[in-house]
């Protein structure tokens, strides 16, 4: 049987990634890897952490004349040189990042995949405040007007109405067609990846689903959003408290969490499963898949980072 290859665009070069790929890639992988990264910074780090890894050096158009014969592990090297193998995250690296994710762009306009991760990117640096985060940024290159963030996990999975967003602007955010929107891609979403119907909670957002406020969010927006659902035949429920709905008996009546910002339930989801979670992006014509970690600028060169995030990432998609 041939599996389709796996696109891994390496991300920031000064990130904890190489070291956790060198950990993941000796283990049962049955699809073939398309690596996007400079062999320099490869080479560099392999040498600090003591590593050894094999690849075939390959290019697009070779690429995408094999794409149903390819080895293990396929490079196509962009170039991206620094003294060290360690630096500091700089926006020096910008060009390079953006030029694997051309590069893989151009793989998967092209049919050779359509599975895709990518490595750990500093928002504050690449992203310069233009995007919300990567899920944004990948959405725009796709022009993608409906996107949905899920961080899963089988036991459990969560995802932000809103992303990488100041907790000020959140409230403007809100409203019935987010949430509709969301709901539809995620239940289509369950209904491919798992052959049933989602079973989705969804938190308020004031304490306890309560304001002091003559405009109730939870009121006036989430509940009747939530009523017209249940009409459609979603399995749904709230809004929730959010400060209970994480309680054992009460996330286990749940396949999906859906939150109205960022920390309200990645918070929890990160507390309850560590790095056994993985960031998903709906609604691209891809499936978008990274580890659910940064960078970590303070573990680099040190071997010790987890690598169960990348591992699963890669795992989702080996089929």
């Amino acid at each position: 049987m041939n599996y389709k290859p796996i696109i891994i665009v390496a991300g920031e070069p000064n990130s904890i990634f190489f070291e956790l790929f060198f950990k993941v890639i000796d283990r049962k992988i049955r699809s073939p890897i398309i690596l996007i990264a400079s062999k320099k910074i490869i080479i560099k780090q392999a040498k600090i952490l003591k590593k050894k890894i094999s690849f075939n050096v390959t290019n697009e158009s070779e690429i995408i004349k094999r794409k149903n014969n390819l080895k293990k592990i396929n490079l196509i090297d962009v170039n991206f040189t620094q003294k060290f193998g360690f630096n500091k995250i700089t926006s020096r690296s910008n060009h390079y990042i953006s030029s694997c994710f051309d590069v893989a762009m151009k793989l998967l306009k092209n049919k050779v995949s359509d599975k895709f991760i990518n490595g750990p990117i500093s928002k504050k640096t690449f992203l310069k405040n233009r995007y919300n985060g990567i899920t944004e940024y990948l959405a725009k290159k796709t022009n993608t007007k409906k996107f949905a963030m899920i961080i899963y996990n089988k036991n459990l999975s969560v995802c932000p109405l809103t992303t990488h967003l100041p907790i000020k602007y959140v409230s403007k955010i809100i409203h019935n067609l987010e949430i509709i929107n969301k709901v539809k891609l995620i239940d289509s979403f369950w209904k491919k990846k798992f052959s049933k119907k989602v079973k989705i909670g969804v938190t308020g957002l004031n304490p306890h689903c309560e304001s002091i406020d003559s405009f109730n969010e939870d009121t006036n927006i989430i509940s009747p959003t939530i009523k017209k659902l249940k009409k459609l035949k979603y399995n749904i429920q709230g809004p929730l408290a959010a400060d209970t709905i994480f309680l054992k008996s009460n996330r286990k009546k749940f396949d999906l969490i859906i939150g109205m910002y960022h920390d309200q339930v990645l918070t929890p989801i990160k507390t309850l499963f560590e790095y056994d979670a993985i960031n998903i992006t709906l609604g691209l014509p891809f499936i978008r898949v990274s580890p659910d970690h940064g960078p970590n600028e303070s573990m680099l060169g040190k071997n010790k980072s987890n690598y169960l995030s990348l591992l699963n990432s890669i795992k989702f998609l080996d089929f």
